[in-house]
């Protein structure tokens, strides 16, 4: 049986991040995490990818990674990516910088960094209801808030997106909802747009969905066209995780098959019930409905 849409989910939470999120009462602004960096040059000449990946104090790692342009990182530009050579260079963001040393060579490069972190964004997110400080039994090594920032500043999380999101009355936000709409990419207008198709109360949970499955207000109309006007927004997300499109509806309606619901349609693809295999069933006596067909195909029908 295929995985489910909250498995798919996390699995893509933590492809794209190993994201740390708890909270202590450290002095960021007096503290630094320091570790490793690796880079390797992107085949978009304008971009790098960059890992950084730090020991814990009980033994763990702490690593996440991404891939940035250049004009992200002062003080390190293609060319000396690509020439090789020793490199000092920084990613610096509202949340806090990091200062990189190491070498280049052949596109490749290492090293180790400092992070500091911005006490003054930590006041300005907890003025807008986001505690980068809030305490949590969460951590493996005690540096909690400052691992938030750290993750911060790789996603480039900043106040400008808190209030972007505020101001779409998302319901209660937490800090870890911030990281998840950078890495998705879900703002304000997409929020709206979700809301006027016909989902309104739609949690940041189900918008990152969305995202990772392409659900927008287009999808949501031509889900609607193809006569699921009033689906339940789970069934949108199956419908393509299944690749349930028009193409397919249309061709089981055309060999008679017209009152399907979308787990029908959803069983279906998962059963590869199509056109070709419907006309052979009917050929050998087996009536027009999805059961009797998935019993054909997994060799049940008729004993």
């Amino acid at each position: 049986m295929a995985i489910s849409a909250q498995t798919l989910m996390r699995s893509a939470l933590g492809l794209a991040f190993i994201v740390l999120v708890a909270g202590s009462n450290a002095v960021v602004a007096q503290s630094m995490l320091t570790g490793e960096w690796k880079a390797t040059a992107d085949l978009n000449p304008d971009k790098i990818h960059l890992s950084f990946e730090r020991r814990t104090e009980r033994g763990g790692r702490s690593q996440m990674g991404s891939t940035y342009a250049y004009d992200d990182l002062q003080g390190l530009s293609r060319e000396q990516a690509r020439s090789g050579g020793a490199v000092k260079f920084s990613l610096v963001r509202e949340a806090g910088r990091i200062d990189c040393e190491g070498v280049f060579q052949n596109g490749e490069g290492s090293g180790t960094f400092r992070f500091t972190g911005s006490q003054s964004f930590v006041s300005a997110m907890k003025s807008r209801g986001f505690d980068f400080e809030k305490n949590s039994f969460a951590s493996d090594d005690g540096r909690d808030s400052e691992n938030r920032l750290f993750a911060a500043t790789t996603l480039n999380v900043t106040t400008a997106l808190a209030d972007d999101l505020l101001s779409a009355d998302f319901g209660k936000l937490d800090v870890e909802d911030l990281f998840k709409a950078a890495i998705f990419k879900v703002d304000s207008k997409f929020m709206r747009e979700m809301k006027a198709s016909g989902f309104p109360n739609l949690g940041m949970e189900e918008l990152v969905k969305a995202r990772i499955f392409k659900i927008d207000a287009g999808f949501v109309s031509e889900v609607a066209r193809m006569g699921f006007d009033k689906e339940p927004f789970e069934s949108l997300v199956k419908m393509r995780i299944f690749k349930v499109t028009p193409e397919f509806i249309n061709e089981a309606r055309g060999e008679g098959l017209t009152n399907l619901s979308v787990e029908d349609l959803v069983k279906m693809r998962i059963f590869k019930i199509d056109g070709e295999f419907i006309r052979q069933a009917r050929a050998e006596g087996v009536p027009l409905e999805v059961e009797k067909l998935v019993q054909k195909r997994i060799g049940v029908w008729g004993k």
